[in-house]
């Protein structure tokens, strides 16, 4: 009786980790007007809320280190994508936002390496790092770029 009661109540517990409010929300005040952009930033808004569960939830260091992985590869995919876009139009402002990129990719690089070699662990202050980092950048840099596309004929 008492030992099943607790796994169930073990069960709930775990079921409710899914139901933690999401890190951030993805509304019609990121779209840059374009299709495949604004699709592949709903994935990263995605990726961003998994990582955040999984801290939540206590999940192990490989786990944490495996979304980390997923996230950085995919935010990689992603900005070649934007950087194709700006190249093949000639965006003005491409130098400035590539730079952007770079200088994220480097930071979460490093913290990746930290966190791999246990020097560091996954915090709030981290995720809000990525999330801040997310909206401006995609409120900001992305945005000045979607007008600029939309005249080039991209949707």
């Amino acid at each position: 009786g008492e030992s099943c009661a607790k796994i169930i109540v073990e069960e709930i517990i775990i079921n409710l980790g899914g139901n933690f409010m999401p890190l951030m929300e993805w509304d019609e005040s990121f779209s840059v007007n374009v299709v495949e952009i604004d699709g592949q930033h709903k994935v990263l808004v995605g990726m961003l809320n998994d990582l955040h569960d999984a801290m939540r939830q206590g999940k192990g260091k490989e786990i944490l280190a495996d979304v980390l992985r997923k996230l950085t590869a995919y935010a990689g995919y992603h900005f070649a994508t934007e950087e194709k876009y700006m190249t093949h139009y000639g965006y003005p402002g491409s130098q400035l936002h590539k730079r952007e990129h770079e200088k994220f990719v480097e930071k979460v690089k490093k913290f990746q390496d930290d966190f791999n070699a246990g020097k560091v662990l996954l915090t709030n202050e981290v995720m809000n790092f990525l999330k801040d980092w997310l909206v401006n950048h995609i409120k900001g840099t992305d945005k000045k770029m979607g007008p600029f596309l939309n005249e080039k004929g991209v949707k």
